[in-house]
């Protein structure tokens, strides 16, 4: 894996775009890591699959402790792996123990000899040695070593036991890690303490890996603190390796990351958006901001999504966005959704995780120019303004 830094934003942001050079893919950065469910997106197969933007698309998060109660580690391997038994060998594969979709971690159930998740047979204590047992057979491009993750709320004592424990895992992984080309991400935590997150970077730093995984954000911190930790981690990180953050996945929240000079997320958004039965429909560019002014005629009170579930949608013939060449958005209307919807159909969430990772990655090709060109502050300042705006104008 090579990563390189093409531009950095001047002034106050640390905002850049990179690219991600992994085998024959490159990935510019900043970049979308789609959640997965057991190596796919939750409803999006294989095939629908080489519908999304290529090659934005091509970066999968999985998660290994789906696999604990599968197939023997031996059989995956046997196979070429996890992208011999998903059928995507093109595809870059992430993996990282945590799945924010169903499991948070749960700082009571860890201990020193390991971390506890959640597995298709309960909660389990994953050791180094079985998550890396794991890793071997699933052979993912990248892969983020074991981590404490713990809430905003834990105390002093807690959030340097936590570091002390993500460290030491660290190393037991690297030491555990025999497969030749297996390429690393070092976790950094330290919950909401800046000199625990300071202390974690800069050890990670001295190890041998080849970026890092910025872990423990979404767990009750306030934006304030948030805006304060991201910038004091990205600080003592070395800026010629890729950073990816985990559970920021809020247009806004994404902005923030990137200008703390973040380059890939990992985020349950779209997943989550598709289940709630809501459509992204913010605009992405510059032109579709100025031919929608900013002004959103939806009821829902915010100006990123609608809610496909309202009666007002039930005649509604017209896409979810015009200028959207989504499969969903070429073929289908918002009542044909709407009703799929409402008599629990699946294949709105079908076409709804089609729409809203079409999307999505969408924000982020914006995002990517922006800083290109210079402009990613008036960007971001634009979009959170506009925003603003509009539920300002939908509460008064």
């Amino acid at each position: 894996m090579r990563f390189a830094v093409i531009k950095v934003c001047g002034g106050g942001s640390k905002a850049r775009a990179g690219a991600l050079h992994v085998g024959g893919t490159c990935i510019e950065t900043p970049a979308l890591l789609l959640s997965t469910r057991k190596g796919l997106p939750a409803f999006v197969s294989c095939d629908l699959l080489a519908s999304l933007p290529i090659p934005d698309s091509l970066l999968l998060h999985v998660c290994p402790t789906h696999f604990m109660e599968g197939p023997p580690s031996k059989t995956i391997s046997n196979i070429g792996g996890l992208h011999g038994m998903v059928g995507l060998p093109n595809h870059i594969l992430v993996a990282a123990a945590g799945d924010s979709i169903e499991s948070l971690p749960s700082s009571d159930a860890t201990n020193k000899f390991g971390a506890s998740f959640e597995t298709p047979s309960g909660r389990r204590l994953v050791k180094p040695t079985d998550y890396m047992e794991l890793i071997s057979c699933m052979k993912p491009n990248l892969w983020a070593s074991l981590a404490d993750e713990i809430p905003a709320w834990s105390t002093e004592k807690r959030n340097k036991i936590s570091v002390d424990r993500t460290l030491r895992w660290l190393d037991a992984c690297l030491a555990l890690d025999t497969a030749s080309g297996t390429n690393t991400l070092g976790v950094v935590v330290g919950g909401s303490s800046i000199k625990q997150r300071r202390l974690c970077a800069t050890e990670v730093s001295k190890r041998n890996v080849t970026g890092f995984w910025i872990g423990g954000f979404g767990l009750g911190e306030s934006t304030e603190e948030r805006c304060g930790l991201l910038n004091a981690v990205t600080d003592c990180l070395p800026s010629d390796k890729p950073r990816l953050v985990s559970r920021l996945g809020l247009p806004e929240e994404v902005l923030e990351g990137v200008a703390a000079g973040v380059d890939l997320f990992d985020s349950t958004y779209i997943y989550q958006l598709t289940m709630g039965g809501f459509a992204l429909v913010f605009p992405v560019d510059t032109i579709e901001r100025e031919m929608q002014n900013g002004v959103f005629k939806d009821s829902s009170g915010d100006s990123t999504k609608i809610n496909l579930r309202a009666t007002i949608y039930r005649k509604d013939t017209s896409r979810l966005v015009d200028s959207c060449s989504c499969f969903t958005c070429q073929n289908h209307t918002r009542a044909y959704l709407n009703h799929l919807l409402n008599v629990h159909e699946m294949l709105a969430q079908i076409l709804l995780e089609i729409h809203n990772t079409h999307h999505y990655l969408r924000f982020f090709r914006s995002i990517r120019e922006a800083i290109k060109d210079g402009e990613f502050d008036i960007f971001r300042q634009q979009f959170i303004e506009s925003r603003r705006a509009h539920i300002a104008t939908a509460v008064l």
